[in-house]
Parts: C-alpha cells; structure tokens; sequence
C-alpha cells in the first residue's frame, strides 16, 4: 500500500544526514520512483556547493605545490610549453599574493623618510646651489675664470668693485688666449662663444653684481664696435686698452673723487658711524685722517661675515679712534655719530639703496636720531630696476654661514620644521638718505635716474 511503504522512507530521510551517502544510499531503495526523484533534486544542490568547495581546495593545493617544484624543474628544451586556462591563471595569482598559512612571515621593508625641505617657501625663487669647486665645469671655462669663480665663492674677493675689476681683468686673460676660428670673425664668435660660458660659470658660484652686469654690457658693446677687418692683434690690444681705460676711469678714478668729496665733509672733532666694510669708505676715512684731520669712528658690524672687522683692523692700525659694536649695539651708539657714511652694492633708478642686509636698520635708526645719511657710491653701481623690497631680488647665501660651531644651531638640519635663510642685502628707503655721493657731483636719490642715463649715453658714444 502507498502509505505503508511512504512512512519508512519519510522516517529515513529526517533521520540522515544530508550529506551522508549511505543514508540516502538506503532510502532510495524504499523509495517510489517520483518521491526519489524529488530527494535527489533536493539533495544535489547541496552536495554541489560542498564538491565545488572541494575542487577548489585541491587546485589551490596542486598550484602552491607546482610553485614549490617550478624553480627546481629544469625547462624541456623542446617541448612545447601547456597553455594555462585563463581560470587556473586567476588562482595562480591570487595564492602568490597570498601567503601562505604556517609559513615563514615576509621581512617588512624599512620606510626611508625623505629629506625635509629646507627652503624658506618666500626666497624659493632665489635659492639657488653655489658652485664651490671646478668639479662639472665646461671644458670652455678657462682656468683663470675657474679661480676667479672660486674666489668670489669663498668671499676671498668680496664687495662689488673689487669683483667687477677682478672679472674684466680675467677676461684679458681670456681674450689674451683666444684665436678666432677660420670662417669666422672676432666680433661675432668671440662674445658668443667665449665670453658666454666664462659669465655662465661666474653666475653659478655668485650672483653677478649690478656693476658686474653693466660692465659686461659695456664690454659686450665694444666688441661689436671692432672692424671686422682688423687682425685678431690689432683688435685685442684695443680691447685691453679699452678695458684698462674703464677700470680707470669709471673705478679708479671715481673712487678719488668720492673719496676726497666725503673726506671734505668731515669735521674736526666728527663721529662718523659706518655699517660693515666698503672700499670707498674706508678711503675716505683714510683721506680725512690724511688731512689731519681728529675724528672718532663707530663701526658697526654684523654676523655672518664679520666686515666691519677688517674696516676696523685698518683703522686702528692709522692709531684712528674705533670704536667696534655689533647691529644690537646700534640704537645705543647711533646717539654719539654726527655722521653716518654707508656704502652702496646698487643704486636703484627709483632711489633707494641696495646695500649689504643691516643697512636699512642703520639707516632707520638714524633717521629716527635726526642723524645725516650719506651713501658713497660710483655711477657703475646704478641700474634702471626698480626695487620697492628685497624680495624680489636678492642673493641668497647659503644657511649654513649662520650656524656656530658648538652653538644651538649646529644641527639645525635634524630639527623638523626650523628653516634658516641668509639673504645678503636689503633695501634703504630714498626718504631715510639725504645725499648720494659720486664722482660727478653730490646728488638727492632722486636724480638717480639722471646719471645712469648720462653714463650710459657717454659710454655709447
């Protein structure tokens, strides 16, 4: 009867497991035909679920096992290489990323940080690296160049007329030693060629000076000038003279006349305050102390470069009377000067002064004391530019300069977030100068203008 042979099958079948193979083994055997397929249909998606699970065990098994054998299994010369199903390449990849259960955990590979940048984000655009060695220079440079950049990078020839007459002297060194190539002519392979890699490798150690910069146009323009039918002879020893001649008269020359103009207004019985070290200062205190003259000095100096103590050294060698303080000093001493001379790197065609960083400082502070300021400066030094800060343009030195050995700074690199900057001048406002001394007269700030296009005129002349 149905019933009698149903019941048993039922009892059976909530009685084994699902996965077991025995009991459903025994059940089908008392089974109707449509009740045992209906068991079969409800078994088989089960048992599917947990094969799959077993295949997928034992390919992950064979493929960590072949990549175990591959590295020690020679390579059949010529058989051919089985093509891998796209599946099987699949897992492959995936065990390699993943490693495997019990074995040895990967060395973890060591974070290098990357160097902080130091570079004050204000001045990025003027930090450049100095050149301080003929390491990487071009095989144009010639070698009096490669001692002159040197000397200018080590502050062995410092101050902007001392580098300006330097540099046109080197390059009579360098014109001396060229020879102009067949096809070609002194007027136009000589500044292209020569001249442009010796400026280059200048520039790379320092800054040119403005005063660099306008006597290398002057000298530029008086190669053009040469006859391109004078021998190379004839052409160069116009040029020394030409040289020597501007040196002459736009250095030499100049620096006897300012001299002698400020020496004349310096008094008996005078304090005169300076900032630093200038040539043409210097000279005019010596030109003062000549004419017996009994003045008293205030030198005022600042860290990293220290000028005003050679300025200081010359003078008292003279048994001058020096007195030697650093830029905090300043507001103390300022009350005793009658006089203030400063010296000059530019002058800038809206009148304001391009001088050593402190300059304004000093500047300031004697004003506020209702103090006169001179500025002692050549008309080589003026330029057409316009400067209303010194961020714009300015020089950079390296950061380095400012640390002391021993002192807090020493290893200011290992300190995140502490960023030096050595910039090398700044810039005077014309209100805080009430003249500017120069070889052709004693001029206001304001007639700056004035005398660079009258020495540019005559020197096109």
């Amino acid at each position: 009867m149905p019933s009698t042979d149903a019941s048993p099958a039922l009892k059976l079948q909530h009685s084994s497991p699902i996965g077991s193979s025995s009991g459903r083994l025994q059940s089908s055997e008392n089974v109707p035909a449509p009740l045992k397929e209906k068991i079969v249909t409800e078994l088989s998606g089960a048992e599917l679920k947990k094969k799959a699970k077993a295949e997928k065990a034992a390919r992950r098994a064979q493929a960590l096992q072949e990549k175990q054998v591959a590295p020690s299994t020679p390579t059949s010369a010529g058989g051919p290489v089985p093509k891998s199903h796209k599946k099987d390449t699949k897992t492959t990849t995936d065990i390699r990323n993943t490693p495997a259960r019990g074995g040895p955990k990967p060395t973890p590979v060591p974070v290098v940080n990357p160097a902080e940048d130091k570079t004050v984000e204000f001045f990025r655009h003027l930090s450049k690296p100095r050149t301080t060695s003929i390491a990487g220079a071009g095989k144009d440079v010639h070698p009096a160049v490669l001692a002159l950049g040197l000397q200018m990078s080590n502050y062995t020839i410092c101050g902007s007329c001392a580098r300006l007459v330097a540099t046109l002297e080197t390059f009579k060194a360098v014109i001396q030693s060229y020879t102009t190539p067949p096809g070609n002519t002194l007027t136009r392979h000589l500044t292209s060629h020569v001249l442009s890699p010796q400026i280059e490798y200048l520039a790379s150690c320092r800054p040119l000076s403005i005063s660099m910069g306008n006597a290398i146009r002057w000298l530029k323009l008086e190669i053009s000038k040469v006859d391109i039918d004078v021998p190379d002879s004839e052409a160069k020893k116009g040029l020394y003279e030409a040289i020597d001649g501007f040196i002459r008269e736009r250095v030499t020359y100049a620096d006897q006349i300012i001299a002698q103009s400020a020496a004349d207004k310096i008094k008996e019985g005078d304090v005169i305050l300076t900032y630093a070290k200038s040539s043409i200062v210097q000279k005019a205190l010596f030109k003062a102390h000549g004419q017996g003259k009994r003045f008293r000095v205030i030198v005022v100096d600042s860290r990293p470069l220290h000028e005003g103590k050679h300025l200081a050294a010359a003078l008292v060698k003279l048994d001058m009377d020096v007195t030697y303080c650093l830029l905090n000093g300043l507001s103390h001493n300022i009350r005793d000067a009658t006089k203030v001379l400063l010296g000059a790197h530019a002058m800038m065609s809206n009148g304001r002064l391009f001088s050593r960083i402190g300059t304004a400082l000093v500047a300031m502070e004697a004003n506020a004391a209702d103090k006169p300021v001179l500025v002692l400066c050549e008309t080589i030094k003026f330029t057409e530019r316009v400067a209303l800060d010194s961020i714009v343009h300015n020089e950079i030195a390296p950061a380095d300069e400012l640390v002391i050995p021993g002192g807090p700074l020493e290893k200011w690199r290992d300190i995140k977030k502490l960023q030096l900057c050595n910039p090398m001048y700044d810039v005077t406002p014309a209100e805080y100068i009430q003249m500017i001394v120069t070889e052709n007269g004693n001029v206001p700030p304001t007639s700056v203008p004035v005398l660079h296009r009258l020495g540019n005129e005559s020197q096109q002349m």
